[in-house]
């Protein structure tokens, strides 16, 4: 039955018009017991709870689509219209996506499986809901969504009497199977549809693919982090209308790893709980991510049922390395693995089907931190917790004194590269190893604390320094490299306890007769005399610094004190032989294949240059400085080399110039310190020239467009002097 309201002609052979032929209409696409009602009509209901929205129908011979309703909730196979469809309407729109519609639509064109993978609250669904909503047109036999797959469902919705392969037969049709990581053992069934209707595709969502012949999978990532910020604002105005966005949500979308539904959970809770508490209460626990829709499937409305769901499906050897990968933090490689989960390779590859564990493009992989947060507390209740965590922070330690060994060597970038690939892992290592096994925390900081030096790393090694040192129980080699990393770095900082801690490592060192030990405190207690201007004294130690790593044979201390007595030469004014020492620095630091060192003495070079007059000679120095510091991650180096080629170009070029100042200034500001005396001064010559070009007011303005670019734009920038 068809029911619908408007206004019929009376004639005498009864009544006509449009609204009686749209009626018709109305009541030809309703199956038997279906009562179906067009939306005029439906504004005369009593109980809006008592219909189902059927969608937006064409209808024939009727120009416009009609969003029809039915009443009761009673399921009827999809309605007889031109665009037979049982899609449900989306009560919102689908934000952003943009990319990922556009691939899955593109893949359709030329697929006949398409599967949608993905992480339970990824979003796989309402993208595959959108898809299949903008390919109605496009399939005139119909576009059906299925959700609990098994074939007989398929039948049933499509209302086929006969068999299913015989019904479907020659016709165009779109399905949409979701949810099928349920059912993977029906994969067959589905090929073999696949293969007797030529006309059918395909759209599958699960949490692991079908592995069948055709399938095109593709891996729905998190939501980028603009887009997954507007989703939760949106919902969080749905919640808390006077909502008001703040920048903890930024940080709430980071923590929840861009998942809509748990970004969708997380801002119902602003009802109560400002952003800031939410993130608080975050941790890593997923109890706060409760209470979704009442409407959604009963695995969905919490994330830990979502991901409990996805769990519950792997088998006892899965749940067992699910379990011990609770330990990584960050990305990891196969042999990690291997030595720290026994991690067997088809086991794995189940846990990267289940969406469980992802893949990077360069072969590492990682645990989403909702997913992690569910994987920890399944470790927490296995007695190999401990074990665990111990033969995580022994794997570490021993890749960083590994890297650490090579890190001023031909294998440097290779080393940078083993460090920051793993960063996250070496961080919670040491955290672990400060609760429970001193030496290792001991040797970790030793071996983290040049890479935290060349890395900008340096407030975070010195807390983590101080923290190891004060926790004691170190043998005495590894007391001396912790106690080196911490007055590294606190003289980096510049830091009131630096001389302390370097005259500590000093004494240390003397008391057991350690060369290395020696040698790098009077490199620091040279720094520390450089820096309050006492250059004679600071020659003097760097000079007998140079004498102790000749002993021990140590290139790169060599290459340091070398590098080191030629800055001195330099701010004493004794220029030319400053030029021939940093020479002789980068010949050093370049047969070791120390790129670091290299960086730092041609940047020092270019500033010699400048002091001899030599502009264009030192702007070819910093900018192959420029382009070394950027490769290795030294933001040091690049802020010294941008503070060069500003004085370099100020007559030049002194738009530029004032800009990459004012980016190199930003970029010191955030670090936290103050120039090395060699730099301020190069920095005050350049705001001389370009206060004669630009006066005051200009001048302040141009640094402060600099100070609003990226590192990587100001370094382009400079760069496209060349």
């Amino acid at each position: 039955m068809g029911l619908h309201t408007g206004e019929p002609v009376v004639t005498e052979e009864g009544y006509v018009g449009i609204d009686v032929h749209r009626a018709a209409r109305i009541a030809g696409v309703a199956h038997g017991g279906q009562i179906v009602l067009s939306e005029r009509t439906r504004a005369f209901a009593d109980d809006a709870r008592a219909v189902t929205d059927l969608g937006r129908h064409r209808l024939k011979d009727l120009a416009e689509a009609e969003r029809l309703f039915q009443i009761g909730h009673e399921a009827f196979p999809p309605l007889r219209s031109l665009n037979a469809t049982n899609l449900p309407i989306q009560p919102e729109a689908l934000i952003g996506r943009e990319r990922e519609l556009g691939d899955t639509l593109a893949l359709l064109e030329t697929a006949r499986l398409v599967t949608l993978t993905g992480a339970g609250g990824s979003g796989k669904t309402r993208l595959a809901l959108q898809a299949a909503a903008e390919l109605v047109d496009h399939f005139k036999d119909g576009v059906f969504w299925v959700s609990l797959l098994v074939l007989p469902t398929i039948a049933a919705t499509l209302g086929a009497k006969d068999e299913l392969v015989d019904f479907v037969d020659e016709k165009r049709l779109l399905l949409l199977l979701d949810n099928l990581e349920q059912v993977l053992g029906c994969a067959e069934g589905l090929a073999a549809l696949l293969g007797r209707c030529p006309n059918l595709k395909l759209l599958v969502t699960s949490r692991a693919p079908l592995r069948i012949s055709g399938e095109q999978e593709y891996e729905i990532p998190p939501l980028p982090e603009s887009e997954a910020v507007e989703l939760f604002n949106q919902r969080a105005r749905r919640a808390k209308p006077r909502f008001t966005p703040e920048p903890h949500v930024l940080d709430i979308c980071r923590r929840l790893d861009g998942l809509p539904l748990a970004l969708e959970l997380a801002a119902a809770r602003v009802r109560l709980l400002s952003p800031q508490q939410i993130l608080e209460r975050l941790g890593e626990s997923l109890t706060l991510l409760t209470s979704g829709a009442r409407d959604l499937p009963p695995r969905q409305r919490t994330l830990l049922a979502t991901i409990e769901w996805s769990y519950e499906l792997l088998d006892e050897s899965e749940k067992q390395l699910f379990g011990r990968m609770g330990v990584f933090a960050g990305s990891f490689d196969l042999e990690a693995a291997g030595a720290v989960c026994d991690a067997d390779l088809d086991v794995l590859e189940g846990l990267v089907d289940q969406s469980l564990l992802r893949r990077t493009e360069d072969d590492r992989f990682f645990m989403l931190e909702t997913i992690r947060a569910f994987a920890v507390d399944r470790l927490r209740h296995r007695a190999e917790s401990d074990q665990g965590y111990a033969r995580h922070a022994d794997y570490f330690v021993d890749l960083a004194e590994a890297a650490d060994r090579e890190l001023h060597r031909a294998a440097q970038r290779a080393s940078l590269m083993a460090f920051k690939s793993n960063v996250s892992n070496l961080r919670a290592a040491l955290s672990w190893a400060l609760r429970h096994d001193s030496e290792v925390a001991g040797r970790l900081t030793g071996a983290l604390a040049q890479f935290w030096f060349i890395h900008g790393g340096w407030s975070e090694g010195e807390g983590r320094a101080d923290a190891v040192l004060a926790a004691g129980g170190l043998s005495q080699r590894i007391h001396e490299r912790a106690l080196f990393c911490s007055a590294l770095l606190s003289v980096a900082l510049q830091r009131e306890a630096a001389q302390r801690r370097a005259e500590g490592l000093l004494r240390t060192a003397k008391e057991t007769g350690s060369i290395w030990g020696i040698g790098r405190a009077l490199m620091l207690l040279g720094w520390q005399a450089a820096l309050s201007g006492d250059h004679e004294r600071a020659n003097d130690l760097f000079g007998e610094c140079l004498v102790a790593a000749r002993a021990a044979g140590d290139g790169w201390l060599s290459s340091v004190a070398t590098h080191d007595l030629a800055d001195v030469a330099l701010n004493q004014g004794r220029y030319d032989e400053a030029q021939r020492l940093f020479e002789e620095s980068v010949e050093i630091a370049r047969s070791r294949g120390d790129d670091d060192m290299v960086a730092r003495s041609i940047a020092d070079l270019g500033q010699a240059s400048l002091r001899l007059g030599h502009e264009e000679a030192a702007i070819r120095l910093f900018l192959e400085s420029l382009r070394l510091g950027r490769e290795i991650s030294a933001p040091d180096v690049v802020i010294a080399d941008l503070t060069g080629l500003s004085a370099a170009t100020a007559d030049t070029e002194p738009s530029l110039a004032a800009r990459i100042l004012g980016a190199a200034d930003a970029a010191l500001a955030e670090i936290g310190v103050e120039r090395q005396p060699t730099e301020q001064t190069t920095r005050d010559e350049a705001i001389g020239t370009l206060l004669r070009h630009f006066g005051e007011e200009r001048l302040v303005s141009e640094l402060e467009a600099g100070a609003a670019l990226s590192s990587e734009e100001a370094v382009e920038a400079a760069l496209a002097l060349d």
